[in-house]
């Protein structure tokens, strides 16, 4: 490298991040150490300073490397840093940052109530970073509105880990009007969660507790929206929306209200417990759709856990003539094999771009009717090129379980190029 031009090894060596990595340039020649200044990114993994020696601290070790650089757009920091420190960093290079990512750590710290409000939090201190296009928090505590003002250039919003207040959370949201992605995962405390962002695009929301939560959206440019942990969600501006998967393993999906989805490819639903008219109202409007994935174990308005109705075979393809592939389990399942839903077929029938299957199957029970209905998919499946049938978790001291598994392993043989089964 010493043949080469300084631009060259300034361009070389400002595609490193890793901040031992660059501390070691800076020992190797002064020619190396002067292109230290160009750095446009810097990386600060979880075990920066765990051999840390000296009266130094790493809020000023990690100050003195961020102020050696002329022009840093990017900085990710998993080391532990306290409020302070964020300061002296983010009122130096704020300005010039694009991207930043925080573990924030700041959960257990200071648990609910014994915030200390005379000191800026390091939520706070982010406002330093004013042109930000990305922001990623982990481990955040946000049950007091942050001090921001407007980030008018933030894109991205990713918060993984954080114990939330919906005031807070509001604050925050509008605080970003310009978002087009946004990402809470893992999040906890949330009862109501309301988002109004014009330009939202793709937004993945997870949140963790007894699955009540209500969720509204007002984004008419959204494109993708999945949902895990709410029981009553609107979403009325869906003209864009090509993936929704909606989910909750710790309550009941009570209510759903989305515009016309014309424009869906692809839908997930899945959960313990949905209420029927919910189910009903998003096949409903799901007309359109290619890709279906269905796991839900039971219906019921209340504390029953019910089987879900009949649905009959025949009516359920004709009104969702595009689908491609059909992820189906449990009820769903059960419910297309009900006696009446395959009699006085027309001949004329038939389902015309299904080509992938995969069916799970818990139970013997209906077994007659549950082969009819896999036969009737292979059979009106004109273009059907892959079914799967998975076997799980199937248990019962009745004989019947031999008998329908080798229903199933016949089935298979008969169709060998089609089916199999794991």
């Amino acid at each position: 490298m010493e043949s080469l031009p300084d631009a060259i090894v300034q361009y070389i060596l400002c595609h490193m991040a890793n901040a031992r990595d660059v501390a070691t340039c800076t020992c190797v020649s002064k020619r190396w150490k002067d292109s230290m200044p160009y750095l446009k990114s810097l990386y600060f993994p979880r075990n920066s300073f765990d051999n840390l020696t000296g009266a130094d601290n790493s809020d000023n070790v990690v100050f003195k490397m961020i102020s050696s650089i002329v022009k840093l757009e990017q900085l990710v920091v998993y080391c532990p840093f306290s409020s302070a420190g964020l300061a002296s960093w983010l009122s130096y290079a704020g300005s010039s940052l694009r991207h930043l990512e925080l573990r924030m750590d700041n959960i257990a710290e200071h648990p609910i109530g014994f915030e200390d409000s005379s000191k800026p939090s390091k939520l706070d201190c982010i406002a330093y970073a004013r042109n930000l296009e990305s922001l990623k928090l982990w481990g955040v505590l946000m049950t007091h509105p942050p001090k921001w003002d407007f980030f008018q250039s933030l894109q991205n919003l990713e918060i993984v880990g954080a114990r939330l207040e919906d005031p807070a959370l509001s604050n925050a949201l509008q605080a970003c009007p310009n978002l087009t992605h946004l990402l809470l995962l893992g999040c906890e405390g949330v009862r109501s969660v309301s988002i109004e962002l014009p330009h939202l695009e793709q937004c993945k929301l997870d949140f963790y507790g007894w699955g009540n939560c209500s969720l509204s959206v007002i984004s008419p440019k959204l494109e993708l929206l999945e949902v895990q942990g709410c029981s009553w969600i609107r979403v009325r501006e869906t003209q864009y929306l090509r993936n929704l998967s909606i989910a909750n393993n710790a309550g009941r999906v009570y209510m759903v209200d989305f515009g016309k989805l014309a424009s869906l490819e692809f839908l997930s639903i899945r959960g313990v417990q949905w209420c029927w008219d919910a189910i009903s109202k998003m096949l409903q409007w799901a007309s359109e759709v290619k890709h279906l994935y269905m796991k839900v174990e039971f219906t019921g308005d209340f504390e029953a856990l019910l089987p879900f109705p009949e649905i009959d075979f025949v009516d359920f393809f004709n009104s969702h003539p595009k689908l491609q592939k059909f992820d189906i389990h449990g009820a769903m399942f059960a419910a297309l094999c009900q006696k009446n839903s395959l009699k006085n077929v027309d001949s004329s029938f038939a389902i015309p771009c299904l080509e992938e299957v995969l069916v799970t199957v818990r139970s013997p029970l209906n077994a007659e009717q549950k082969m009819s209905t896999l036969e009737s998919l292979l059979k009106y499946g004109k273009n059907l090129k892959s079914m799967v049938i998975k076997i799980l978790q199937m248990k019962s001291n009745h004989s019947s379980v031999d008998d329908f598994f080798e229903d199933i392993c016949r089935f298979r043989y008969m169709n060998r190029k089609i089916v199999r089964i794991e």
